[in-house]
């Protein structure tokens, strides 16, 4: 009786110290392993085009979150409330086809700033998104700068098949000429031991050479979510510093970002949905920038929409997260959201028209 009573204490304790052992390994491996970069990093530019831009011209551009082309109207995920931790591969395929084939139906695009594109990647069975969105576009100068980059993410811990390793980041195209790239880090991070499995939140800044000497400074952003409200000020005082020291030189300053909250005065809630209480967005205070800034978005158009479940109109609660800001010595044309219902991300894109005063 006694030895049954130990086997069976035994087969008990066994799966309980395995998966002890399997989490203290994680922990270990994910911190020798913590990506740790600089402030400043110079990002290569790739294919660097030699067309300089006038000062006269008017510019396009389009900013959109492709989800690493992982989150399309029919994924959930398991972080929003969802149960899917990664999509299908041939519908994670699908939506990058459905991605690529939108960007290229754009005319006449000369920045194309894009986030979570994924280089190397589990969750999208390692397709180097960064290089197939370039092969369709042709003639644009691009660079990449990761701000995901863990070998092994061991969310949900209690999957079978985790995210796994993320090489991830921001990806900018240009059709002119980009004398530099720079990657800049954004202050504050997690607590440890979640710092060493998540994202290093940054920006990503091409600097366009313009004929008159000055410079177009274009910045790509993805700020923090499930932050807290911890991370975000910080990000934002620090990239409030880095604009207005552009623009005191003289140079005209574009962001164009995912925010991870809404503009100044906006409401969240704007567009119907059957679930609109369950959720909440922050604002950007409305003071943030001082005046002659200009916040340019399409309110009639959601950016964004929760992953709780696949989309549904009218169901699935969304909302507009994705918009730019501009310098005062930029011109707004036009600006708008492209609808596509959340068919190939959980983020739908946004043009813009501006021309330098």
């Amino acid at each position: 009786m006694k030895q049954q009573t130990m086997k069976f204490i035994w087969l008990f304790l066994m799966p309980i110290a395995l998966y002890g052992l399997y989490v203290v390994f994680v922990l270990i491996f994910g911190t020798l392993n913590d990506y740790q970069p600089e402030e400043l990093i110079k990002i290569e530019v790739i294919n660097n085009q030699e067309l300089i831009a006038s000062d006269s011209s008017q510019f396009n551009l389009m900013i959109w979150n492709i989800g690493y082309s992982g989150l399309g109207a029919k994924s959930d995920f398991f972080l929003d409330g969802g149960s899917m931790v990664r999509t299908d591969k041939l519908l994670s395929q699908a939506y990058l086809d459905g991605i690529k084939s939108t960007i290229s139906a754009q005319k006449n695009l000369d920045f194309i700033l894009l986030q979570e594109v994924d280089i190397k990647a589990k969750r999208s069975y390692k397709v180097n998104q960064f290089e197939s969105i370039a092969e369709d576009l042709g003639t644009y100068s691009r660079s990449h700068a990761l701000n995901f980059n863990v070998k092994f993410v061991p969310k949900p811990l209690t999957s079978l098949s985790p995210i796994g390793q993320v090489q991830s980041g921001l990806a900018s195209y240009s059709r002119y000429k980009v004398t530099q790239a720079n990657r800049y880090q954004f202050p504050g991070s997690y607590d440890w031991p979640t710092s060493a499995f998540h994202l290093d939140r940054c920006f990503l800044e091409s600097r366009i050479p313009l004929e008159s000497g000055k410079e177009l400074v274009l910045i790509n952003s993805h700020n923090s979510a499930y932050d807290g409200g911890k991370l975000k000020p910080l990000e934002m005082a620090y990239l409030k510093e880095h604009l207005l020291l552009e623009y005191d030189k003289g140079n005209y300053v574009l962001v164009g970002a995912d925010w991870n909250q809404c503009p100044p005065n906006f409401a969240y809630d704007s567009f119907a949905s059957e679930n609109a209480d369950d959720y909440y967005q922050d604002n950007i205070p409305e003071d943030f920038m001082p005046l002659g800034w200009n916040w340019v978005y399409d309110a009639n158009t959601p950016s964004n929409r929760k992953l709780s479940a696949s989309y549904e109109e009218g169901k699935t609660f969304t909302t507009l997260i994705d918009f730019y800001l501009v310098s005062p010595n930029i011109q707004v044309i036009a600006v708008e959201g492209l609808d596509l219902s959340f068919k190939y991300s959980d983020h739908q894109p946004v043009k813009l028209t501006i021309q330098l005063r």
